[in-house]
């Protein structure tokens, strides 16, 4: 009798040790747990080629959603939000916290337009003006920083498998 306690003992702190083990990893790479799927992206400008960690929103919560609430976003991060099939897209930063560039992206992975330090907690509609698969946010400024500008190349599988 006594060997079954000690493996139900046992097996409960091998749960909760792997729990532990689980969020530490978790918390050592810096992951959040809303992230779906977080991979690089890469945008070809004049200047060369950036690479960025963007998190995946395909699901309406998740672009729904978006980076409302954050109170930072790390230079070379962002988020990519899926609208296949190509369509006009319109954002805007209801409870988003902090000012971002969003750049707009055709399905053949060419950047369509960018705004540019849009305004944290605004209602006002930003459109794509064209058609988009993808919308990329990132941190204000990235757009001026490395030189992206309408036309250059984004490489990332939802563009074209690219």
């Amino acid at each position: 009798m006594l060997g079954n306690v000690d493996r139900v003992v046992g097996r409960r702190a091998w749960f909760w040790i792997c729990i532990a083990v689980a969020g530490a990893l978790c918390a050592f790479a810096g992951l959040d747990a809303r992230a779906a799927s977080i991979g690089p992206l890469e945008i070809v400008t004049k200047s060369g080629v950036h690479v960025f960690s963007v998190e995946m929103a395909t699901t309406e919560e998740e672009k729904t959603t978006g980076l409302m609430y954050r109170k930072e976003l790390a230079d070379g991060k962002g988020m990519l939000f899926d609208f296949s099939p190509e369509q006009e897209v319109s954002m805007w930063m209801k409870n988003t916290y902090i000012s971002l560039d969003m750049i707009f992206i055709r399905a053949d992975g060419r950047i369509l337009r960018i705004a540019e330090n849009t305004e944290p907690m605004s209602t006002k509609i930003i459109p794509s003006r064209g058609l988009a698969k993808g919308v990329l946010e990132v941190i204000a400024g990235t757009a001026q920083k490395y030189g992206i500008a309408p036309g250059d190349r984004v490489a990332h599988p939802l563009f074209n498998g690219r």
